[in-house]
């Protein structure tokens, strides 16, 4: 082969690699990576170097959400400069002057040691973490509301216990009107330096200070109603703007209203609506639809039937003679609402009852109808 000829790449399938599927989040992938990686590494008995490597570079593309994308997509990596097939994972790192043998070796080749923080050190897996700030729970609610609610829309309040800011001192900590001094502990940085030892070295990392939580400054007094947290655990009433048309299962989501954390932003609140049935109305997109039963006389000689709507007013509906069982009456306008002044259509489905038993005269006069063709 010319040198100068294009390079082929061999297309890999890193969830096949490790043990996942497709769908696997960050923390299912992580816990394989690491299991392989323990089991495979060339230090240990009947550890393979290039089964470790591929496990690596595996973990290297599935564990960032770009390079992820990037391969589901086109097969390839492309945001690192270099094409998916030419990574080889390395971290830069190099581990073949430890000895992997001596932890968990007599074990089935599972090891004691954790070594979940040296990985992620290494792997970068805890370097998006930092970057996006802290942020409180998301909460989780179901709501059950009628059919008519969900044509129409309503307001619904509901009483939740959540953690949520101090209302006293707007979630600084502090008692209003004093001052603050800075954090002693980690001298007015917000992050204290925590160096830890392993058979890898020594390891040193950057962690929020749990005196001022991150701040920097704490307060010369103490908010009375928090105890200088800045949160605290209360009842509040909420309420929820439930839209008119909204489908059984959607959920509505409000941005903020979830818990709430020291020196981080408020979670989201997420309300999935449970829509009861109607004994007469059900949906068909915007359009409600009915069955409205009729008699068989009402069918041959036309007839007006009342009916209420779910905005309950009365209507009526005039059945043409000839109508066929099954036949669908439209009434424009009286369906859900899909803007301001737009509403689907009321669709009526024909339903012809067949009376069960009929007397002696009525037998007759079908007889009679039977011998003018009817």
């Amino acid at each position: 082969m010319s040198p100068n000829a294009p390079k082929s790449y061999t297309m890999k399938n890193y969830y096949n690699i490790l043990g996942v599927t497709k769908n696997a989040d960050k923390e299912e992938i992580k816990k394989a990576y690491r299991k392989l990686a323990l089991k495979h590494h060339p230090d240990k008995t009947g550890g393979d170097d290039s089964k470790f490597k591929e496990i690596n570079e595996a973990y290297q593309i599935l564990s960032n959400d770009q390079k992820r994308q990037e391969y589901d997509t086109y097969g390839r990596v492309f945001s690192d400069g270099q094409n998916g097939a030419q990574s080889e994972g390395n971290s830069g790192f190099d581990f073949s002057g430890f000895d992997f043998s001596q932890f968990g070796g007599q074990n089935n080749g599972q090891s004691n040691f954790d070594f979940g923080d040296i990985f992620e050190g290494f792997f970068g897996g805890g370097q998006q973490t930092r970057k996006q700030g802290k942020r409180g729970r998301d909460i989780f609610i179901d709501l059950e509301i009628s059919f008519e609610d969900s044509v129409f829309g309503l307001k619904r309040t509901v009483l939740l216990n959540k953690n949520s800011f101090c209302d006293k001192c707007s979630g600084k900590g502090a008692e209003p009107g004093t001052e603050t001094k800075k954090c002693e502990h980690c001298a007015g940085a917000g992050k204290v330096h925590e160096t830890r030892k392993s058979f890898l070295g020594s390891f040193t990392t950057l962690r929020e200070c749990s005196n001022c939580h991150g701040r920097g400054t704490i307060p010369s007094k103490k908010c009375t109603a928090c105890h200088g947290e800045g949160t605290r655990m209360k009842n509040e009433e909420i309420t929820i703007q439930v839209p008119s048309g909204i489908e059984n299962g959607e959920m509505i989501k409000m941005t903020g209203i979830g818990e709430a954390i020291t020196q981080g932003v408020a979670g989201d609140l997420y309300a999935k609506i449970h829509v009861l049935r109607h004994p007469t109305y059900r949906r068909e997109g915007s359009n409600l639809l009915m069955d409205l039963e009729i008699k068989m006389t009402d069918a041959l000689v036309g007839v007006e039937k009342d009916i209420k709507t779910l905005d309950n007013n009365n209507l009526t509906v005039k059945i043409p003679s000839g109508v066929d069982n099954g036949e669908i009456l439209r009434v424009r306008g009286r369906g859900i609402p899909t803007s301001k002044n737009s509403r689907g259509d009321l669709l009526i489905k024909i339903v012809i009852r067949t009376p069960k038993k009929i007397s002696n005269k009525a037998r007759q006069l079908i007889e009679e109808l039977k011998e003018e063709g009817i």
